[in-house]
Protein backbone atom coordinates (compact mmCIF):
# COMPACT_ATOMS: atom_id res chain seq x y z
CA UNK A 1 0.00 0.00 0.00
CA UNK A 2 1.28 3.15 -0.67
CA UNK A 3 2.82 5.71 2.10
CA UNK A 4 0.19 9.15 3.01
CA UNK A 5 2.40 11.96 2.04
CA UNK A 6 1.37 14.98 3.99
CA UNK A 7 4.25 17.50 3.63
CA UNK A 8 1.71 20.30 5.33
CA UNK A 9 1.40 18.42 8.78
CA UNK A 10 4.38 18.68 11.37
CA UNK A 11 6.32 16.00 12.69
CA UNK A 12 4.84 15.76 15.90
CA UNK A 13 1.56 16.18 14.80
CA UNK A 14 -1.09 18.22 15.79
CA UNK A 15 -0.94 19.73 19.62
CA UNK A 16 -2.57 18.55 22.46
CA UNK A 17 -5.53 20.33 23.99
CA UNK A 18 -7.01 20.00 27.62
CA UNK A 19 -10.86 19.52 27.39
CA UNK A 20 -11.74 17.82 30.39
CA UNK A 21 -12.15 14.45 28.98
CA UNK A 22 -11.04 11.16 30.45
CA UNK A 23 -9.24 9.03 27.81
CA UNK A 24 -8.20 4.94 28.02
CA UNK A 25 -7.45 4.18 24.68
CA UNK A 26 -7.52 0.32 25.54
CA UNK A 27 -8.07 -0.52 21.97
CA UNK A 28 -4.49 1.10 21.18
CA UNK A 29 -2.74 -1.49 23.79
CA UNK A 30 -3.79 -4.45 21.60
CA UNK A 31 -1.34 -5.75 19.10
CA UNK A 32 -0.30 -3.30 15.77
CA UNK A 33 -2.58 -5.88 13.49
CA UNK A 34 -5.03 -4.13 14.86
CA UNK A 35 -5.15 -0.94 13.52
CA UNK A 36 -2.21 1.64 11.68
CA UNK A 37 -1.12 4.92 13.79
CA UNK A 38 -2.21 8.00 11.89
CA UNK A 39 -2.94 12.02 13.27
CA UNK A 40 -5.69 13.57 11.05
CA UNK A 41 -5.11 16.03 8.31
CA UNK A 42 -4.96 19.82 8.96
CA UNK A 43 -7.31 21.72 7.48
CA UNK A 44 -7.16 25.32 5.74
CA UNK A 45 -9.96 26.90 8.18
CA UNK A 46 -11.97 24.96 10.34
CA UNK A 47 -15.53 26.56 11.33
CA UNK A 48 -17.87 24.83 14.02
CA UNK A 49 -21.16 24.24 12.85
CA UNK A 50 -23.01 22.53 15.62
CA UNK A 51 -21.78 20.99 19.09
CA UNK A 52 -23.85 18.85 20.80
CA UNK A 53 -23.57 20.45 24.18
CA UNK A 54 -25.64 17.88 26.22
CA UNK A 55 -23.41 15.04 25.16
CA UNK A 56 -20.25 17.21 25.44
CA UNK A 57 -20.83 17.59 28.96
CA UNK A 58 -21.50 13.98 29.48
CA UNK A 59 -17.67 13.40 28.02
CA UNK A 60 -16.31 15.59 30.75
CA UNK A 61 -16.51 18.90 28.61
CA UNK A 62 -18.06 20.99 31.22
CA UNK A 63 -15.88 23.64 31.32
CA UNK A 64 -18.15 26.90 30.12
CA UNK A 65 -15.62 28.93 28.82
CA UNK A 66 -14.22 25.92 26.35
CA UNK A 67 -17.55 25.37 25.22
CA UNK A 68 -18.03 28.63 24.41
CA UNK A 69 -14.90 29.15 22.84
CA UNK A 70 -15.51 27.96 18.95
CA UNK A 71 -11.68 28.79 17.76
CA UNK A 72 -10.91 25.92 20.31
CA UNK A 73 -13.31 23.64 19.54
CA UNK A 74 -12.96 24.24 15.52
CA UNK A 75 -9.56 23.22 16.45
CA UNK A 76 -10.24 20.14 17.99
CA UNK A 77 -13.59 19.00 16.48
CA UNK A 78 -11.58 19.03 12.72
CA UNK A 79 -8.61 17.68 13.94
CA UNK A 80 -6.21 19.96 13.61
CA UNK A 81 -5.57 19.95 17.31
CA UNK A 82 -6.44 16.94 19.43
CA UNK A 83 -7.84 16.13 23.12
CA UNK A 84 -4.91 15.58 25.32
CA UNK A 85 -4.79 11.76 25.88
CA UNK A 86 -5.51 11.29 22.68
CA UNK A 87 -4.26 8.43 20.32
CA UNK A 88 -5.40 8.58 16.90
CA UNK A 89 -5.59 5.37 15.22
CA UNK A 90 -7.28 3.81 11.94
CA UNK A 91 -8.78 0.67 12.55
CA UNK A 92 -8.54 -2.25 10.42
CA UNK A 93 -11.63 -4.51 9.27
CA UNK A 94 -12.82 -6.61 6.72
CA UNK A 95 -16.44 -7.21 5.09
CA UNK A 96 -18.98 -8.22 2.82
CA UNK A 97 -20.30 -5.63 0.76
CA UNK A 98 -23.45 -6.32 -1.22
CA UNK A 99 -22.83 -10.31 -0.39
CA UNK A 100 -19.04 -9.90 -1.97
CA UNK A 101 -16.35 -10.00 0.13
CA UNK A 102 -13.77 -7.84 0.54
CA UNK A 103 -10.06 -8.49 2.82
CA UNK A 104 -8.87 -5.25 3.59
CA UNK A 105 -11.00 -2.35 3.92
CA UNK A 106 -10.01 -0.71 7.31
CA UNK A 107 -11.15 3.27 8.32
CA UNK A 108 -10.66 5.41 4.90
CA UNK A 109 -11.82 8.61 6.51
CA UNK A 110 -12.20 7.97 9.81
CA UNK A 111 -9.89 7.88 13.15
CA UNK A 112 -10.44 6.60 16.15
CA UNK A 113 -9.53 9.44 17.78
CA UNK A 114 -9.21 7.53 21.66
CA UNK A 115 -11.73 6.44 24.33
CA UNK A 116 -12.67 8.41 26.53
CA UNK A 117 -14.76 7.51 30.30
CA UNK A 118 -17.93 9.20 30.63
CA UNK A 119 -19.78 10.84 33.66
CA UNK A 120 -21.58 7.34 34.28
CA UNK A 121 -18.01 5.41 33.24
CA UNK A 122 -19.35 4.11 30.50
CA UNK A 123 -16.67 3.77 27.55
CA UNK A 124 -17.11 5.64 24.49
CA UNK A 125 -15.24 6.12 21.05
CA UNK A 126 -14.58 9.08 19.63
CA UNK A 127 -13.92 9.04 16.26
CA UNK A 128 -13.43 11.81 13.26
CA UNK A 129 -14.75 10.67 9.83
CA UNK A 130 -13.71 13.30 6.85
CA UNK A 131 -9.77 13.88 8.81
CA UNK A 132 -7.88 13.23 5.06
CA UNK A 133 -6.78 10.27 4.11
CA UNK A 134 -5.58 7.46 6.26
CA UNK A 135 -3.14 3.93 5.27
CA UNK A 136 -6.21 2.15 4.32
CA UNK A 137 -7.26 4.75 1.88
CA UNK A 138 -7.90 3.12 -1.46
CA UNK A 139 -9.12 6.89 -3.18
CA UNK A 140 -10.16 10.27 -2.79
CA UNK A 141 -8.63 12.40 -0.31
CA UNK A 142 -10.66 11.81 2.83
CA UNK A 143 -12.90 14.14 3.11
CA UNK A 144 -16.94 14.19 3.88
CA UNK A 145 -19.11 16.42 1.86
CA UNK A 146 -21.36 18.76 3.71
CA UNK A 147 -24.32 16.58 2.86
CA UNK A 148 -23.37 13.62 3.73
CA UNK A 149 -22.62 14.75 7.38
CA UNK A 150 -25.92 16.82 7.73
CA UNK A 151 -27.88 13.42 6.81
CA UNK A 152 -25.95 11.47 9.68
CA UNK A 153 -26.20 14.55 12.12
CA UNK A 154 -29.89 14.49 12.01
CA UNK A 155 -30.40 11.15 11.36
CA UNK A 156 -28.40 9.82 14.34
CA UNK A 157 -29.88 12.50 16.59
CA UNK A 158 -33.23 11.17 15.81
CA UNK A 159 -33.04 8.00 16.37
CA UNK A 160 -31.32 8.66 19.62
CA UNK A 161 -34.63 10.61 20.87
CA UNK A 162 -36.91 7.73 19.59
CA UNK A 163 -34.44 5.36 21.69
CA UNK A 164 -32.95 3.22 19.13
CA UNK A 165 -29.35 2.01 19.94
CA UNK A 166 -27.09 4.37 17.64
CA UNK A 167 -23.99 6.26 17.42
CA UNK A 168 -24.38 9.60 18.62
CA UNK A 169 -23.20 13.01 16.35
CA UNK A 170 -20.40 15.24 19.01
CA UNK A 171 -19.64 18.15 16.74
CA UNK A 172 -20.19 19.41 12.61
CA UNK A 173 -17.25 21.45 11.12
CA UNK A 174 -16.65 22.54 8.20
CA UNK A 175 -12.94 22.53 6.54
CA UNK A 176 -12.85 25.61 4.36
CA UNK A 177 -11.86 23.50 1.41
CA UNK A 178 -13.82 21.35 -1.14
CA UNK A 179 -14.73 17.66 -0.30
CA UNK A 180 -12.85 16.85 -3.80
CA UNK A 181 -12.38 17.83 -6.66
CA UNK A 182 -15.36 16.44 -8.32
CA UNK A 183 -17.08 17.09 -5.52
CA UNK A 184 -17.80 20.99 -5.26
CA UNK A 185 -19.33 20.75 -1.61
CA UNK A 186 -17.96 22.16 1.30
CA UNK A 187 -15.41 19.71 3.30
CA UNK A 188 -16.88 18.55 6.42
CA UNK A 189 -15.44 16.54 9.62
CA UNK A 190 -18.28 15.17 11.66
CA UNK A 191 -17.12 14.29 15.40
CA UNK A 192 -19.60 11.24 16.43
CA UNK A 193 -19.08 8.99 20.10
CA UNK A 194 -20.19 5.08 19.91
CA UNK A 195 -19.89 2.45 22.56
CA UNK A 196 -17.98 0.35 20.41
CA UNK A 197 -16.31 0.18 17.20
CA UNK A 198 -16.26 -3.02 16.62
CA UNK A 199 -17.99 -4.45 13.68
CA UNK A 200 -18.75 -7.87 12.04
CA UNK A 201 -16.32 -7.23 9.43
CA UNK A 202 -13.45 -6.84 11.94
CA UNK A 203 -14.56 -10.38 13.28
CA UNK A 204 -13.94 -11.58 9.21
CA UNK A 205 -10.69 -9.49 9.14
CA UNK A 206 -8.71 -12.36 11.02
CA UNK A 207 -11.02 -14.69 10.60
CA UNK A 208 -10.32 -14.76 6.74
CA UNK A 209 -6.56 -14.72 6.95
CA UNK A 210 -6.08 -17.38 9.74
CA UNK A 211 -4.76 -14.76 12.16
CA UNK A 212 -6.02 -17.09 15.08
CA UNK A 213 -4.51 -15.51 18.01
CA UNK A 214 -5.11 -12.26 16.87
CA UNK A 215 -9.12 -13.19 16.61
CA UNK A 216 -8.68 -14.54 19.88
CA UNK A 217 -7.80 -11.55 21.82
CA UNK A 218 -10.44 -9.69 19.53
CA UNK A 219 -13.07 -11.61 21.08
CA UNK A 220 -11.72 -11.70 24.40
CA UNK A 221 -11.27 -7.56 24.27
CA UNK A 222 -15.35 -7.54 22.85
CA UNK A 223 -16.36 -9.49 25.75
CA UNK A 224 -14.35 -7.71 28.70
CA UNK A 225 -15.93 -4.73 26.99
CA UNK A 226 -19.21 -5.09 25.52
CA UNK A 227 -20.28 -8.23 27.43
CA UNK A 228 -18.35 -8.46 30.73
CA UNK A 229 -21.00 -11.22 32.43
CA UNK A 230 -20.35 -13.48 29.96
CA UNK A 231 -16.38 -14.44 30.79
CA UNK A 232 -17.19 -16.75 33.34
CA UNK A 233 -19.57 -18.64 30.89
CA UNK A 234 -18.72 -22.02 29.87
CA UNK A 235 -18.26 -21.53 26.20
CA UNK A 236 -17.88 -17.62 26.51
CA UNK A 237 -17.19 -17.48 22.33
CA UNK A 238 -21.07 -18.95 21.56
CA UNK A 239 -22.15 -16.91 24.45
CA UNK A 240 -20.75 -13.74 22.50
CA UNK A 241 -22.44 -15.28 19.46
CA UNK A 242 -25.96 -15.46 21.22
CA UNK A 243 -25.32 -12.24 22.91
CA UNK A 244 -24.90 -10.56 19.26
CA UNK A 245 -27.71 -12.07 17.80
CA UNK A 246 -29.86 -10.82 20.59
CA UNK A 247 -28.63 -7.48 19.87
CA UNK A 248 -28.55 -7.31 16.18
CA UNK A 249 -32.15 -8.58 16.56
CA UNK A 250 -33.66 -5.96 19.05
CA UNK A 251 -32.11 -3.25 16.32
CA UNK A 252 -33.94 -4.30 13.40
CA UNK A 253 -37.10 -5.06 15.02
CA UNK A 254 -36.48 -0.81 15.88
CA UNK A 255 -35.43 -0.08 12.25
CA UNK A 256 -39.00 -1.84 10.89
CA UNK A 257 -41.43 -0.90 13.70
CA UNK A 258 -40.26 3.29 13.16
CA UNK A 259 -39.88 3.01 9.68
CA UNK A 260 -36.29 3.30 8.76
CA UNK A 261 -34.45 1.44 5.79
CA UNK A 262 -30.51 1.61 6.63
CA UNK A 263 -29.81 1.08 3.19
CA UNK A 264 -26.23 -0.26 3.11
CA UNK A 265 -26.11 -3.44 5.64
CA UNK A 266 -22.88 -4.54 4.83
CA UNK A 267 -20.73 -6.41 7.61
CA UNK A 268 -17.94 -3.75 7.95
CA UNK A 269 -21.28 -1.20 8.79
CA UNK A 270 -22.85 -3.84 11.68
CA UNK A 271 -22.03 -2.99 14.80
CA UNK A 272 -20.98 -5.92 17.62
CA UNK A 273 -22.56 -3.42 20.03
CA UNK A 274 -25.95 -3.05 18.25
CA UNK A 275 -25.88 0.46 17.31
CA UNK A 276 -26.82 1.96 14.33
CA UNK A 277 -24.26 3.25 12.26
CA UNK A 278 -23.39 4.75 8.76
CA UNK A 279 -26.47 6.79 7.44
CA UNK A 280 -24.81 7.14 4.22
CA UNK A 281 -27.93 5.58 2.03
CA UNK A 282 -30.62 5.76 5.14
CA UNK A 283 -33.98 6.98 4.98
CA UNK A 284 -37.20 7.21 7.10
CA UNK A 285 -40.20 5.60 4.60
CA UNK A 286 -43.14 7.91 4.11
CA UNK A 287 -45.85 5.59 2.39
CA UNK A 288 -45.52 1.77 3.67
CA UNK A 289 -44.11 0.10 0.70
CA UNK A 290 -42.43 -3.46 2.29
CA UNK A 291 -40.12 -3.41 -1.48
CA UNK A 292 -38.58 0.39 0.09
CA UNK A 293 -35.04 0.78 -0.72
CA UNK A 294 -32.75 4.01 -0.75
CA UNK A 295 -29.54 3.07 -1.70
CA UNK A 296 -27.98 3.68 -5.63
CA UNK A 297 -25.77 0.57 -5.23
CA UNK A 298 -28.58 -1.69 -4.28
CA UNK A 299 -29.68 -2.88 -7.37
CA UNK A 300 -31.37 -6.25 -6.57
CA UNK A 301 -33.47 -4.80 -3.15
CA UNK A 302 -30.66 -7.18 -0.75
CA UNK A 303 -31.17 -4.29 1.95
CA UNK A 304 -34.82 -2.65 1.24
CA UNK A 305 -37.12 -2.28 4.06
CA UNK A 306 -38.76 -5.56 4.35
CA UNK A 307 -35.61 -7.86 3.84
CA UNK A 308 -33.39 -5.97 7.04
CA UNK A 309 -34.46 -8.86 9.09
CA UNK A 310 -33.19 -11.98 6.29
CA UNK A 311 -29.80 -8.96 5.94
CA UNK A 312 -29.56 -9.17 9.59
CA UNK A 313 -29.41 -13.28 10.12
CA UNK A 314 -26.99 -13.35 6.96
CA UNK A 315 -24.66 -11.06 8.64
CA UNK A 316 -24.80 -12.92 11.79
CA UNK A 317 -23.89 -16.17 9.87
CA UNK A 318 -20.75 -14.25 8.89
CA UNK A 319 -20.35 -13.78 12.51
CA UNK A 320 -20.80 -17.14 13.47
CA UNK A 321 -18.43 -18.22 10.33
CA UNK A 322 -15.61 -16.12 11.87
CA UNK A 323 -16.24 -17.76 15.68
CA UNK A 324 -16.57 -21.40 15.19
CA UNK A 325 -12.92 -21.68 15.52
CA UNK A 326 -12.73 -20.78 18.99
CA UNK A 327 -16.02 -22.43 20.09
CA UNK A 328 -15.70 -25.93 22.24
CA UNK A 329 -15.71 -29.33 20.78
CA UNK A 330 -15.09 -30.90 17.56
CA UNK A 331 -15.65 -28.96 14.95
CA UNK A 332 -19.05 -30.32 13.73
CA UNK A 333 -20.40 -29.84 17.44
CA UNK A 334 -18.77 -26.36 16.93
CA UNK A 335 -21.16 -25.60 13.17
CA UNK A 336 -23.77 -26.89 15.01
CA UNK A 337 -23.71 -24.71 18.14
CA UNK A 338 -23.17 -21.46 15.64
CA UNK A 339 -25.81 -22.53 13.70
CA UNK A 340 -28.63 -23.06 16.60
CA UNK A 341 -27.48 -19.60 17.99
CA UNK A 342 -28.22 -17.66 14.52
CA UNK A 343 -31.64 -19.57 13.79
CA UNK A 344 -32.32 -17.95 17.32
CA UNK A 345 -32.46 -14.26 15.20
CA UNK A 346 -35.79 -15.00 14.11
CA UNK A 347 -38.26 -15.34 16.97
CA UNK A 348 -36.16 -12.94 18.77
CA UNK A 349 -36.33 -10.32 16.13
CA UNK A 350 -40.52 -11.11 15.48
CA UNK A 351 -40.97 -11.31 19.41
CA UNK A 352 -39.10 -7.90 19.69
CA UNK A 353 -40.86 -6.19 16.47
CA UNK A 354 -44.23 -7.76 17.51
CA UNK A 355 -44.22 -5.69 21.07
CA UNK A 356 -42.95 -2.82 20.01
CA UNK A 357 -45.62 -2.42 16.87
CA UNK A 358 -48.42 -3.35 20.15
CA UNK A 359 -47.42 -0.55 21.26
CA UNK A 360 -47.98 1.70 18.30
CA UNK A 361 -51.42 0.52 17.90
CA UNK A 362 -51.84 1.02 22.15
CA UNK A 363 -52.87 -2.47 23.26
CA UNK A 364 -51.52 -3.72 26.30
CA UNK A 365 -50.12 -7.30 27.39
CA UNK A 366 -49.97 -10.27 24.52
CA UNK A 367 -52.96 -12.11 23.34
CA UNK A 368 -52.63 -14.93 20.44
CA UNK A 369 -54.71 -12.89 17.94
CA UNK A 370 -52.28 -9.93 17.94
CA UNK A 371 -49.54 -11.15 15.42
CA UNK A 372 -52.53 -12.05 12.78
CA UNK A 373 -54.17 -8.41 13.20
CA UNK A 374 -50.59 -6.82 13.13
CA UNK A 375 -50.47 -8.68 9.73
CA UNK A 376 -53.37 -7.41 7.92
CA UNK A 377 -52.61 -3.90 9.24
CA UNK A 378 -49.57 -3.85 7.18
CA UNK A 379 -51.10 -5.45 4.02
CA UNK A 380 -53.44 -2.68 4.26
CA UNK A 381 -51.53 0.08 4.38
CA UNK A 382 -48.94 -1.43 1.55
CA UNK A 383 -51.95 -1.94 -0.93
CA UNK A 384 -53.13 1.68 -0.22
CA UNK A 385 -49.89 3.47 -0.06
CA UNK A 386 -50.63 4.98 3.59
CA UNK A 387 -48.19 7.07 4.81
CA UNK A 388 -47.13 5.38 8.04
CA UNK A 389 -46.23 7.72 10.18
CA UNK A 390 -49.29 9.66 9.71
CA UNK A 391 -51.81 6.86 10.24
CA UNK A 392 -51.09 6.05 13.62
CA UNK A 393 -52.22 9.49 14.74
CA UNK A 394 -55.11 9.29 12.51
CA UNK A 395 -55.69 6.16 14.30
CA UNK A 396 -55.25 7.49 17.81
CA UNK A 397 -57.83 10.35 17.41
CA UNK A 398 -60.28 7.27 16.09
CA UNK A 399 -59.89 5.63 19.09
CA UNK A 400 -63.57 6.58 20.12
CA UNK A 401 -64.82 4.16 17.70
CA UNK A 402 -66.45 5.96 14.69
CA UNK A 403 -63.81 4.39 12.25
CA UNK A 404 -63.33 7.69 10.11
CA UNK A 405 -60.14 6.44 9.22
CA UNK A 406 -61.59 3.75 6.95
CA UNK A 407 -61.95 6.99 4.37
CA UNK A 408 -58.42 6.46 3.76
CA UNK A 409 -59.05 3.17 2.45
CA UNK A 410 -61.07 4.15 -0.38
CA UNK A 411 -62.70 1.17 -2.23
CA UNK A 412 -61.79 -1.24 0.49
CA UNK A 413 -63.04 0.55 3.09
CA UNK A 414 -65.38 -2.14 4.42
CA UNK A 415 -62.00 -4.17 4.58
CA UNK A 416 -60.38 -1.82 6.56
CA UNK A 417 -63.42 -1.15 9.09
CA UNK A 418 -63.21 -5.14 9.33
CA UNK A 419 -59.73 -5.18 10.95
CA UNK A 420 -60.98 -1.25 12.87
CA UNK A 421 -63.53 -3.61 14.82
CA UNK A 422 -60.98 -6.23 15.83
CA UNK A 423 -58.42 -3.25 16.73
CA UNK A 424 -61.17 -1.75 18.51
CA UNK A 425 -62.41 -4.70 20.17
CA UNK A 426 -58.85 -5.93 21.04
CA UNK A 427 -58.33 -2.19 22.51
CA UNK A 428 -61.10 -2.75 24.92
CA UNK A 429 -59.90 -5.76 26.34
CA UNK A 430 -56.93 -3.32 28.07
CA UNK A 431 -59.67 -2.55 30.81
CA UNK A 432 -58.31 0.94 29.83
CA UNK A 433 -60.43 4.32 28.90
CA UNK A 434 -60.07 5.78 25.65
CA UNK A 435 -57.90 8.44 27.00
CA UNK A 436 -55.70 6.10 28.67
CA UNK A 437 -55.08 4.30 24.95
CA UNK A 438 -54.69 7.67 23.26
CA UNK A 439 -52.08 9.10 25.68
CA UNK A 440 -50.16 5.19 25.35
CA UNK A 441 -50.48 6.25 21.36
CA UNK A 442 -49.27 9.43 21.05
CA UNK A 443 -46.37 7.99 23.52
CA UNK A 444 -45.34 5.52 20.98
CA UNK A 445 -45.92 7.53 17.43
CA UNK A 446 -43.60 10.59 16.78
CA UNK A 447 -45.21 13.60 15.83
CA UNK A 448 -41.27 14.03 13.60
CA UNK A 449 -39.11 11.59 12.00
CA UNK A 450 -36.48 13.00 9.80
CA UNK A 451 -38.39 12.56 6.48
CA UNK A 452 -36.10 12.52 3.25
CA UNK A 453 -37.96 15.35 1.68
CA UNK A 454 -37.06 17.64 4.68
CA UNK A 455 -33.64 16.44 5.00
CA UNK A 456 -33.26 17.58 1.44
CA UNK A 457 -34.42 20.83 1.94
CA UNK A 458 -32.27 21.30 5.10
CA UNK A 459 -29.25 20.36 2.73
CA UNK A 460 -29.85 22.51 -0.40
CA UNK A 461 -29.87 25.91 2.27
CA UNK A 462 -26.51 24.55 4.03
CA UNK A 463 -25.29 24.49 0.71
CA UNK A 464 -25.97 28.25 0.60
CA UNK A 465 -24.20 28.67 3.81
CA UNK A 466 -27.80 29.04 5.54
CA UNK A 467 -27.89 26.88 8.35
CA UNK A 468 -31.12 28.23 10.29
CA UNK A 469 -33.42 25.05 8.64
CA UNK A 470 -31.08 22.51 9.74
CA UNK A 471 -30.65 24.17 13.73
CA UNK A 472 -34.26 24.23 13.59
CA UNK A 473 -35.13 20.87 12.15
CA UNK A 474 -32.67 19.40 14.53
CA UNK A 475 -34.04 20.39 17.51
CA UNK A 476 -37.56 19.05 16.05
CA UNK A 477 -35.90 15.51 15.49
CA UNK A 478 -34.37 15.63 19.06
CA UNK A 479 -38.09 16.06 20.82
CA UNK A 480 -39.87 13.77 17.88
CA UNK A 481 -43.11 13.71 20.32
CA UNK A 482 -43.78 17.18 20.33
CA UNK A 483 -45.45 19.47 18.13
CA UNK A 484 -42.94 21.37 16.04
CA UNK A 485 -42.86 25.22 15.14
CA UNK A 486 -42.83 24.31 11.95
CA UNK A 487 -46.12 22.06 11.02
CA UNK A 488 -44.04 20.69 8.02
CA UNK A 489 -42.09 18.41 9.77
CA UNK A 490 -44.44 16.22 10.33
CA UNK A 491 -46.44 16.33 6.69
CA UNK A 492 -45.05 13.38 4.19
CA UNK A 493 -44.58 15.16 0.65
CA UNK A 494 -46.86 16.33 -1.61
CA UNK A 495 -45.10 14.07 -4.60
CA UNK A 496 -45.64 10.86 -2.41
CA UNK A 497 -43.81 8.57 -2.25
CA UNK A 498 -40.46 10.06 -1.95
CA UNK A 499 -38.44 6.66 -1.68
CA UNK A 500 -37.54 4.88 -4.96
CA UNK A 501 -38.21 1.15 -5.47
Amino acid sequence: MNAINKPHLKNKGPAQSMTGMCFDNSYARLPGAFYKRCDPDSVANPKLIALNRPLAVDLGMDDPDLLDDHGLLSDLFSGNRLPMGAEPIATAFAGHQFGEFVHELGDEQTLLVGEVIDRCQQRKDIQLNGCGRTPFARSGDGRSPLAAAIREYLLSEAMHALGVPTTRALALTTTGEFASLDNPQPATVMARVTSCHIRIGTFEYFARSQQQGALRALADYTIARLCPELMTRPDPYLSLLRWAVDRQAKLVAHWVNIGFIHGEMDTDKVSLAGETSDYGASAFLDHYDPDALFSASDLTGRYAYNNQAFAAQWNLSRLAEALVGLLHGSKARAVAEASRAVKEFRPRYEDYLLDLTRARLGLDGAMPEDRQLIRDLRQLLAQHKIDYHSFFHKLADDIDGGGITAALFGSEAGRYLDWYRHWHLRLTLTGRSSEQCFQAMMAANPLVVPRNHVIERVIERALDQDFSEFYGFLNAVRSPFEEPDDHTYCHPPEDNPALSR
